[in-house]
């Protein structure tokens, strides 16, 4: 069974990283997670190909050229995308693909491929978001209040999310976005092979009983 991309976002400090992670590790095999392009230069210990697709300003923008991208954004004079050949890689392996990106990426995959759920994470109350983000002990408070501006602007378009998930407890998290995915495995319009072939199946007996 081909798998289905799924679309994460939240708020800074939501915490959605570790649900991720946890998911990956929970269900191995399961699931992959999308790997971006991007134009930054890689940081200390990354990777390539684990963390991001390294390229350079113009390779990126010949893979706009192509529609080789999902989708993309520009951020702090640095692109970020979503390579559409790992992602379908992935996907015909029956893997279903996790994208981790920021709102704005996630509505121009809902645009570009409306049946991709969106899931937003997010903690029980913004209360709690700010005792996270100081709890890090990593950031200065004008960093953290910066944040919590971000997520207040970031609130406003959680509408256009398919899901809600509140990560109060990581793993009760965890298991409800994995439970929300299967759910989706399940709707009727990614099963119309199964569905055609009932449908024939009890048109046959209908008309056996007619003629018996």
């Amino acid at each position: 069974m081909r798998g289905i991309l799924i679309v994460v976002s939240g708020f800074s400090g939501a915490g959605k990283g570790t649900v991720i992670k946890r998911l990956m590790e929970k269900y191995e095999g399961r699931y992959a997670l999308s790997v971006s392009a991007t134009t930054r230069n890689p940081r200390e210990g990354e990777i390539e190909g684990r963390e991001y697709f390294f390229r350079t300003e113009e390779e990126f923008e010949e893979m706009i050229a192509r529609g080789e991208l999902i989708e993309y954004a520009k951020y702090v004079s640095h692109y970020y995308g979503t390579p559409k050949a790992y992602v379908e890689q992935n996907l015909e392996a029956g893997k279903d693909v996790i994208l981790e990106i920021e709102i704005q990426g996630a509505l121009n995959v809902k645009k570009a491929f409306p049946d991709t759920p969106l899931l937003f994470i997010a903690p029980p109350s913004a209360q709690e978001l700010r005792n996270r983000l100081i709890g890090r002990g990593s950031e200065k408070i004008s960093v953290v209040k910066a944040r919590l501006k971000r997520a207040a602007e970031e609130s406003e378009y959680m509408p256009e999310y398919d899901y809600l998930v509140i990560n109060d407890i990581v793993e009760d998290c965890v298991d409800e976005v994995h439970k929300i995915i299967c759910m989706e495995h399940n709707k009727c319009f990614r099963n119309k092979e199964l569905v055609s072939k009932i449908q024939g199946e009890l048109k046959e007996m209908k008309n056996r009983l007619i003629d018996d």
